[in-house]
């Protein structure tokens, strides 16, 4: 195995079911790091960028438990522009820095970066190659809104704050039909994984 792994990255929209594709890679030995992990991680109590954003949106934006309130933050950054980019030029160098630890730890014959943001952010500079799971629009409003108990309406914004479908699918190397019956998801995947594995000796001469 070479000093740095082959890198995949995993990403999709909202609803497109990323988590239960990057399950079935796990199922198969491969380690896998969670962007949305990683966003959780840095804002956990006594973080310092949880002290930064309580100090710039107000004590609302915690829990009596000291937590970050999500539903709170999230309403704001989905309605105001400039606090968005505000909340992600304190989040994302601190994200892709405790991202890149989990990957530098990673001894599976590759690791995937699962994340929702992947193109968005900068991460897609730290893969090789690009997994896209991909599903219609109305599919991913039903299946988010019955995994969240949030209305069409809130995932609608969600997915209009992502980069267009379209678009990802013409960046992305690979595409995971994630609208096909549930059974096909595993051999399907079973599939990608030799061609990963294919992948890795060209990748040592990178």
């Amino acid at each position: 195995m070479s000093e740095k792994p082959l890198i995949i990255g995993l990403t999709g929209g909202i609803g497109s079911g990323k988590s239960t594709v990057a399950k079935q890679f796990a199922a198969l030995g491969i380690a896998s790091v969670d962007a949305d992990q990683a966003s959780r991680a840095v804002v956990e109590s006594g973080m310092q960028a949880l002290a930064l954003i309580e100090e710039h949106f107000g004590p609302e934006l915690i829990t009596a438990d000291g937590e970050l309130n999500r539903p709170a933050l999230r309403e704001i950054i989905f309605s105001d522009p400039l606090e968005k980019t505000w909340l992600e030029t304190l989040l994302h160098p601190l994200i892709r820095d405790w991202i890149m630890s989990q990957l530098q730890a990673a001894t599976s014959d590759y690791v995937i970066l699962e994340s929702p943001l992947l193109f968005e952010t900068d991460q897609h500079q730290l893969v090789d190659a690009v997994l896209l799971v991909d599903v219609p629009v109305e599919l991913q409003l039903e299946r988010a809104s019955a995994r969240d108990g949030s209305n069409k309406e809130q995932i609608q914004l969600i997915i209009d704050a992502q980069m267009p479908r379209q678009l990802k699918r013409d960046k992305a190397d690979f595409e995971f039909d994630n609208a096909q019956a549930l059974e096909s998801i595993a051999p399907r995947v079973l599939q990608l994984h030799k061609q990963f594995l294919a992948m890795i000796n060209t990748h040592k001469l990178w």
